[in-house]
C-alpha cells in the first residue's frame, strides 16, 4: 500500500560509528546459565544501590547532628557569657549576649536535651535582665496555686525514677533501723501527697512477728481557706492502713519553713522508735555562703536555719535520719559559677527524663524543674531557696550536729537498682560510695541517699515537751486501729 510522507523511522544509508554506536551488540552464543547469571548481576546492583541509599541518608544525619551539636555549644558558651556578665554588673553585655542566645535557640532542636534546658535558662536569664515592671499579682492563696504544684510534683514523680528512688531508699533504711520496735514514729519533713508511705505501711504489715504500731507526723504548708490537705493525705493513710491491720495514728504540723518547727511540736513519746525522713528539703533551710560567717561572727546572733533543725532532729534521738538531696553544687557565692554548674546539672536530668519517658518528654515534669531553674538563676540573698549542695558538705554538716553515718547495705543497693531499671530508660544507674547511694545518669551523679543516727553521747534530747503551747502550728489528727 502507497503511503504519502516520509516513513516515520528510517535506518540511516550510511550509519557510520555514531550510528553504530546506537546499534544493539549482535547477539552471541548463550550460556546455560545465562540467566542465573543476570538476575545476580541485577540482584547485586540493587544491593549496591540499597546500601548507597543508606549511606548517604546516614552521611546526611550525621552532617545534621554535627552542626546541631556545633549550635548547641555555641548556644552554651552564649548563655555562659550572658551570666559572666551578668556577675560583672555588665548589664549592657549581658543583654547583647542573651539577644544572641534566643537567635541561637533557632539553631537548635527543641526535642533535643540541651534545646529543651536552654530555653528554660534564657527565660530565667531574661527574667533576671528584665524583670516585670509592674508587680505581678500575688498568687491565689489559693486553692489553684496548691492545686498546681501538686499536680507538678506528681507527674514529676510520675515521669522518672527520682523520687520513687528517693523514697524507696529512704523507707528501706527506716524498715532496718525499727525492725524489732513496737512502737514506730515517723516524722516526714515534706508530706506532700504521701506518695512515699503506702509502700513502707504494705511493707510493715508483712513483717514477721506482725507490724507494729505506726504514728505517722507530716510536715506540710498550711492549706487553703476551707481545705485542711494535711488531713485528706492522713485519711487516705488511715484507710489503707485499716486494710493491710496496721495499727495507725496521723497528725499533720503545718508550718511555711522546718526552721518553724520544734520539738515539743512533734510530740515524740517516750519508748518510740523515731525515725526522720527528709527527701530534697534540707537544702533550703542554708544560708547564702558569703552571708553565713558574718551572723556568726555578731554576738547572740540566731543560728543558721539549717542548724536549728538539725539541732532539733538531734534532739529526737533518731535511730534513723534518712536524708536525699540533690548531688549538686548550686550554692556557690559566684553567680557565673552556680548558673554553669545548674546549666550542666539540669542538662543531664533532662537527658535523662527524656530517656526514662522513651523520647516523648513530658511538659508538666519540665515545669517542674523549671521552677528551680528559675530560682537558682533569679534568686539572690533570702530570696534564693534551692540551694543544693553535694553529699561530702552534708556529711561535715550532719557530723557536726551529731549525727553519725549508718550505711545503706548491699540489699538496698541491690533493690534500688531493680527499681530503676523498671522505671527507667537506659544510661540511670545507681551506685554506692561510702555507705550512700547516688542515682546517676550515665556516670553523672545527681541525687545522694544517706542515712543517719543519733551518736550515743547525745544527750541534748527536749524535756520540755509540754512546756510551750501549741501557737504558730495548726495540727491534723486521725487514727485507726485494725
Amino acid at each position: 500500500m502507497a503511503m504519502g510522507g516520509a516513513f516515520p523511522f528510517q535506518w540511516p544509508a550510511d550509519p557510520g560509528l555514531d550510528a553504530v554506536a546506537l546499534l544493539p551488540p549482535l547477539p552471541a552464543a548463550v550460556p546455560a546459565d545465562a540467566g542465573v547469571a543476570y538476575y545476580a548481576d541485577a540482584a547485586a546492583a540493587a544491593d549496591m544501590h540499597a546500601v548507597a541509599m543508606p549511606d548517604f541518608a546516614a552521611a546526611l544525619a550525621a552532617m545534621r547532628r554535627e552542626e546541631e551539636e556545633a549550635a548547641g555549644i555555641r548556644l552554651v558558651h552564649l548563655l555562659m557569657s550572658c551570666a559572666g556578665s551578668v556577675e560583672a554588673g555588665d548589664h549592657a553585655g549581658a543583654a547583647a549576649h542573651l539577644v544572641d542566645a534566643h537567635a541561637a535557640l533557632a539553631a537548635v532542636s527543641p526535642g533535643s536535651g540541651i534545646g529543651r534546658v536552654a530555653v528554660h535558662f534564657t527565660a530565667a536569664l531574661s527574667r533576671r535582665l528584665f524583670p516585670p515592671t509592674t508587680p505581678s499579682p500575688p498568687p491565689p492563696a489559693s486553692t489553684d496555686a496548691a492545686a498546681e504544684h501538686a499536680f507538678l510534683y506528681h507527674r514529676f514523680y510520675e515521669a522518672g525514677p527520682y523520687l520513687k528512688f528517693a523514697h524507696f531508699t529512704a523507707n528501706q533504711a527506716i524498715l532496718e533501723a525499727v525492725q524489732g520496735c513496737k512502737h514506730v514514729h515517723i516524722i516526714d519533713f515534706s508530706i506532700m501527697q504521701g506518695l512515699q508511705w503506702p509502700a513502707l505501711i504494705q511493707a510493715l504489715a508483712l513483717r514477721p512477728g506482725g507490724p507494729p504500731s505506726l504514728r505517722l507526723t507530716g510536715i506540710g504548708p498550711p492549706s487553703p481557706p476551707g481545705r485542711d490537705d494535711l488531713r485528706d493525705v492522713g485519711v487516705r493513710l488511715a484507710d489503707l492502713a485499716r486494710s493491710v491491720r496496721v495499727h495507725f495514728s496521723f497528725r499533720g504540723v503545718a508550718a511555711n519553713r522546718l526552721d518553724e518547727v520544734r520539738p515539743w511540736m512533734l510530740q515524740v513519746s517516750q519508748g518510740e522508735a523515731v525515725a526522720v525522713s527528709s527527701v530534697l528539703q534540707l537544702h533550703r533551710l542554708l544560708a547564702d555562703p558569703s552571708d553565713s560567717d558574718a551572723s556568726f561572727s555578731r554576738a547572740g546572733a540566731a543560728p543558721p536555719a539549717i542548724d536549728a533543725v538539725l539541732d532539733c532532729v538531734s534532739s529526737l534521738r533518731p535511730r534513723v535520719v534518712a536524708v536525699v538531696e540533690q548531688e549538686a553544687d548550686h550554692n556557690k557565692p559566684g553567680f557565673l559559677d552556680r548558673f554553669t554548674e545548674a546549666l550542666f546539672y539540669y542538662s543531664a536530668v533532662f537527658d535523662s527524663l527524656d530517656a526514662a519517658s522513651g523520647g516523648a518528654g513530658d511538659a508538666a515534669a519540665e515545669a517542674y524543674l523549671e521552677r528551680e531553674i528559675c530560682d537558682i538563676v533569679c534568686g539572690e540573698g533570702a530570696d534564693r531557696r534551692e540551694r543544693h549542695e553535694p553529699l561530702r558538705r552534708w556529711r561535715d554538716r550532719l557530723g557536726r550536729a551529731g549525727l553519725a553515718a549508718v550505711p545503706l547495705g548491699a540489699n538496698a543497693l541491690r533493690q534500688a537498682r531493680m527499681l530503676v531499671g523498671l522505671f527507667s530508660g537506659e544510661g540511670h544507674c545507681v551506685e554506692e560510695a561510702d555507705g550512700c547511694l547516688t542515682l546517676g545518669w550515665h556516670g553523672r551523679p545527681l541525687f545522694s541517699a544517706s542515712a543517719w543516727r543519733a551518736e550515743e553521747n547525745n544527750n541534748n534530747h527536749s524535756d520540755n515537751s509540754n512546756a510551750e503551747d501549741g501557737s504558730g502550728s495548726e495540727e491534723s489528727n486521725i487514727s485507726c486501729s485494725s
